[in-house]
C-alpha cells in the first residue's frame, strides 16, 4: 500500500511534456518509435502533439513561451526519458534517424537530432 492511500492502479505518470526547438524534427523522429511503442496520437495543436498509451501521454510542442537555447541533456533538467519496449522500437528509432549513443544489451540509449536522449529498456527481449 501506498504512503497516505491505497494502492495505485495507474502509472506514476499523467503525463510527460518536452518542449522542442523544432516540432517538424521532433514529429518525425518521436512520432515513429511513440507507435513502436504501441501509443496511439492523442493531441494535435499548431505548436504541439501528444501520444498516449493507456491513461499516460506524452507532449511534445514548441511553447512560444519557451526560453532560446535548446535543450542540453547535460545541463540540469531531463537528462533523458527511459521507457519500456523492445527491439521494434529501436529500430523505428534507427529509421527516423536517431543515433545510438550507448547499447548495454538490456537497454539501448539513443540520442535524436536536437539533443534528447530516450533508453529504450529492453530486458528480456531477444536482441535482433
Amino acid at each position: 500500500m501506498s504512503a497516505g492511500g491505497p494502492p495505485r492502479s495507474r502509472g506514476l505518470f499523467h503525463h510527460v511534456e518536452l518542449w522542442t526547438d523544432d516540432l517538424a524534427v521532433a514529429e518525425a523522429q518521436w512520432g515513429p518509435v511513440l507507435l513502436a511503442l504501441g501509443c496511439e496520437p492523442f493531441q494535435h495543436w499548431p505548436s504541439g502533439r501528444s501520444w498516449r498509451l493507456g491513461d499516460a501521454y506524452l507532449v511534445i510542442e514548441r511553447s512560444p513561451a519557451m526560453l532560446p537555447g535548446g535543450h542540453q541533456r547535460l545541463r540540469a533538467g531531463l537528462n533523458h526519458l527511459a521507457v519500456h519496449g523492445d527491439r521494434v522500437a529501436v529500430a523505428a528509432a534507427l529509421a527516423a534517424g536517431w543515433t545510438v549513443r550507448v547499447d548495454t544489451g538490456e537497454a539501448v540509449h539513443l540520442i535524436d537530432r536536437q539533443g534528447f536522449e530516450l533508453e529504450v529498456v529492453v530486458s528480456g527481449d531477444t536482441p535482433g
